[in-house]
């Protein structure tokens, strides 16, 4: 998870620049803040998709209002450059669809997966094609991820993970078979990554005055939590280390999270952090973090 559209969105869009600085201890320090650059004018963006191989960024967003299980038929997926400039403002749906509240994104090739509300979306890129595949019993689908051809699915109100295969169901001729991998177990699940190993990665966004963890997830087993409790985690992104990139609504912030040390905050002054993408770059790591409650976008460029 992952504002009114400006009338004057499609003339410019506002920078706001500001520096952010990291925890003060050695595991902290070895990843920086290099920038901290603020984009408006994306009406209520829940996620951030990042295609790495085309270089582009895909955002959900809501459009007409922060009401997330509105079925309304407003939401869109704008196309966007690495700097924050608007390439195609209405990417998607392609013509004669429509989605609601669209929430998590995922790219592999050229298919963007999306969820919304009670079901998910498998896109073609080229084409604009689109399929839809309900989740049944589902109260509010919020982040995906796509591992060996199938896409786990997150509800964090009703507490559940879906197991949607084959992933490439946009292509096939038949339903694809949803599974409900878990229910009940108090999680909550919201942000979802590959983990080590064929794991799954999850972080919890409980009701508030609550406070989620970090979980792991083996094929057949039930999670397994990996961290104390930390906040209202939205965003997840794993690092090549290992560490994790989590949102957390709680405290506002952007953290890092390493089984040896905890949390550290990379950056603050969020509204509604919500799920992130992070593309490996020259300098680094470029971060953006969707703040759902803002509309705006922040690009944190990380380096090592």
């Amino acid at each position: 998870m992952n504002r009114m559209l400006s009338t004057a969105f499609g003339l410019a869009v506002c920078f706001a620049v500001s520096q952010i600085g990291v925890a003060g201890d050695a595991s902290a320090a070895a990843l920086k803040v290099l920038s901290d650059k603020t984009v408006t004018g994306f009406p209520f963006p829940e996620s951030v998709g990042c295609d790495a191989a085309n270089k582009v960024l895909y955002v959900s967003q809501f459009v007409s209002a922060l009401k997330p299980t509105q079925k309304d038929g407003k939401g869109r997926i704008s196309k966007v450059s690495l700097t924050g400039k608007m390439l195609v403002k209405d990417f998607l749906p392609g013509p004669g669809e429509k989605i609601n509240k669209p929430k998590g994104n995922w790219i592999v090739g050229d298919t963007l997966w999306v969820t919304d509300i009670d079901a998910i979306w498998s896109f073609d890129l080229k084409t604009k094609k689109g399929r839809r595949v309900a989740l049944p019993g589902a109260k509010f689908a919020n982040d995906l991820t796509v591992m060996n051809n199938a896409v786990y699915v997150s509800d964090n109100i009703a507490d559940r993970m879906y197991r949607v295969a084959p992933a490439d169901f946009l292509k096939m001729k038949g339903e694809p078979k949803v599974t409900v991998l878990f229910s009940g177990k108090s999680i909550n699940p919201n942000g979802v990554y590959p983990g080590a190993d064929g794991a799954l990665l999850m972080v919890g966004y409980p009701a508030p005055g609550h406070a989620g963890g970090i979980y792991t997830m083996m094929p057949g087993k039930d999670p397994q939590l990996m961290s104390k409790s930390i906040g209202r985690l939205d965003g997840l992104y794993r690092m090549k280390n290992g560490d994790l990139l989590i949102t957390d609504w709680t405290s506002g912030s952007l953290m890092r999270w390493s089984a040896n040390s905890g949390t550290h905050t990379l950056a603050t002054g969020f509204k509604g952090p919500a799920d992130l993408c992070a593309m490996p770059n020259a300098k680094g790591l470029l971060v953006v973090v969707p703040d759902l409650v803002k509309s705006e976008l922040r690009f944190i460029q990380l380096a090592q």
